[in-house]
């Protein structure tokens, strides 16, 4: 099923060509209409090319209006102020669409698709627990992951662990000094936490516990098998507790390749960038410096002990990339203080002459407005203690409103709506703003959450299941006949929802979505309280029914594409 816009598109493209030929024409852009009484959608085609084709922008509206080519799908043209077009779509065609919406795929074959998109994202450090530092990381990655399956790319979703460096010295020391192994089986990563405090601590008065560590590092780098089953130990039980929290966030990864995987590229990345000249030797280091105009400082790329860097690292992922993918992009989130180190480490894979489609994707920072959890024992928010308080606050509205539901049922809803809450809270967002939870607005069902959504969608199963009792099941071969203004109003919305899932990849943007669903509950929620559906006659019912059963389609979908579940009863 064609895209709507992609489908209008085609008639005005006939159409202009028809009249001026293959002149250098700007894009035909065809938007929603600003107002109801605009038509359906419009485009500003005329003014855009005014001066191209040489004429005034009304004329040239008024020359497509008188010479659209024949379609099923343009009920009239208007002119609008200046030279805008408002599009008014027939009936029949609107009809047809919200039909298909329920039984066909849109296709999205005129986007290049060709190759992998590998999308960089969450990323933490062995032996340590995650915190809420990685949660806007993990879910907008996983939810652009999820937007670029959707358009039918290749994705590969990789975790670029933290595996590799000089704190393994400082916890292999910690380990062997200070672990207390009784702890240490029933909470590894907490412990090795733990112990790495006691080093930093016991090194402040000890330059030879720091000494010790860069041996213990040295003989780890050097394959000692000791130190190399230590750090599989370290590596093996850090996955075993991300991959808990993965899985209650429905976040799922290809690879896990972290820096440990292109330690022995380094020392090539840096021939390559000296023998090309792209690095120089300074004072020691080896150092990449750029053009003026570039506006960024020098890279260090080798320290003068021979240290890679993680840009070294990341200019080595890129060439991994490169040579074991057909890339079409790669695409990196991470927090915005890390702009300019994804600006040098670009620059230098562009100096080097890989032609590659590279993306930093940044975003802001989170607070919250909670003063015992964000201050729980001094320390940092772990995203374990983020979930689980979100899941009992959760699990009190469910108890207090549905009492009578088994432990069991009570439990499912508090974890799919208080994950859901937390992960709509962050997408719903501009990513590069700052986001602050609050927990009564983001667990409310009312206003623009993850609740109401998923209540909007529950809603719409309770109507289709109360006709289905009522031996009116609302089936796919059932017509629609859109009449009353919010039907139209509806459909209109239901079939723009592809237009935002592209707006979204194109800006890296999940909040697009969020925004899209938000509006769709609300004009869903104000035509149910004008338009009954049960209770009517036959062609009405399901008529409406259909309308209603496209509807949580695509809320449904809409809410997949951010990681967030949806609940067939609240």
């Amino acid at each position: 099923m064609l895209v709507i816009d992609k489908e209008i598109s085609n008639i005005f493209e006939k159409t202009i060509k028809s009249l001026y030929g293959d002149r250098n024409i700007k894009n035909l852009d065809i938007t929603v209409a600003t107002k109801e009484e605009f038509g359906d959608f419009q485009t500003n085609f005329a003014m855009m090319n005014s001066k191209i084709i040489g004429d005034n922008p009304r004329k040239i509206a008024q020359n497509i209006i008188d010479n659209i080519v024949d379609n099923d799908i343009v009920e009239k043209l208007e002119i609008a102020g200046p030279g805008f077009i408002n599009i008014f779509l027939k009936v029949q065609y609107l009809n047809n669409l919200i039909k298909n919406v329920l039984t066909k795929k849109y296709d999205f074959s005129f986007l290049d698709t060709h190759g992998d998109v590998v999308i960089d994202f969450s990323s933490p450090n062995i032996a340590k627990r995650m915190h809420i530092g990685h949660l806007r990381s993990t879910v907008i990655g996983d939810s652009i992951a999820r937007i670029y399956r959707y358009l039918n790319y290749h994705v590969i979703a990789d975790n670029h662990i933290g595996d590799w460096g000089t704190q393994f010295g400082k916890l292999i020391i910690g380990y062997r000094t200070w672990l207390n192994k009784s702890t240490y089986d029933e909470n590894p990563i907490e412990e090795l936490e733990r112990v790495y405090v006691e080093f930093a601590k016991a090194s402040e008065n000890s330059d030879i516990l720091e000494e010790n560590a860069r041996i213990e590092l040295k003989k780890l780098q050097d394959g000692d098998e000791k130190n190399y089953n230590l750090w599989k130990e370290f590596v093996s039980e850090s996955l075993k507790e991300y991959n808990k929290l993965y899985k209650r966030l429905g976040v799922h990864f290809d690879t896990y390749y972290g820096e440990s995987f292109y330690h022995d590229m380094m020392k090539d990345i840096i021939k390559e960038l000296l023998d090309k000249k792209i690095a120089v030797d300074d004072d020691g280091a080896k150092v990449v410096f750029f053009d003026e105009k570039d506006n960024l400082y020098p890279c260090i790329v080798e320290k003068k002990d021979g240290a890679f860097l993680y840009s070294t690292s990341d200019v080595a992922t890129i060439k991994f990339r490169k040579e074991n993918y057909n890339l079409n992009k790669i695409i990196y989130l991470t927090d915005e203080r890390q702009q300019d180190h994804f600006k040098q480490v670009f620059k230098i894979t562009d100096m080097l002459g890989w032609t590659i489609e590279k993306h930093h994707i940044w975003f802001g920072i989170m607070t919250f407005d909670d003063a015992i959890l964000s201050t729980r024992g001094g320390n940092v928010i772990r995203l374990e203690m983020l979930l689980d308080e979100s899941k009992r606050r959760a699990y009190n509205t469910v108890n207090e409103k549905n009492p009578l539901l088994s432990e069991e049922e009570k439990n499912n809803i508090a974890e799919i709506v208080g994950i859901g809450a937390i992960k709509y809270a962050d997408l719903s967002q501009n990513r590069q703003s700052p986001v602050k939870f609050e927990w009564n607005k983001i667990l409310s069902f009312e206003g623009n959450t993850a609740p109401y959504l998923q209540y909007s969608y529950a809603r719409i199963k309770s109507i289709l299941r109360r006709a289905k009792n009522d031996n009116k099941e609302i089936t796919d071969d059932k017509e629609v006949n859109i009449y009353e203004k919010q039907e139209r109003i509806l459909a209109n919305h239901i079939l723009i929802f592809p237009m935002a899932v592209l707006k979204a990849a194109e800006t890296f943007k999940p909040n697009i979505i969020a925004d899209y669903l938000f509006e769709l509950a609300k004009k869903f929620n104000t035509f149910y309280n004008s338009c009954p559906i049960l209770n009517q006659e036959d062609d009405v019912l399901y008529s409406r029914g259909q309308l209603i059963k496209a509807i949580g389609k695509t809320l449904k979908e809409g809410l997949y594409l951010l990681g967030i579940e949806t609940l067939e009863k609240m």
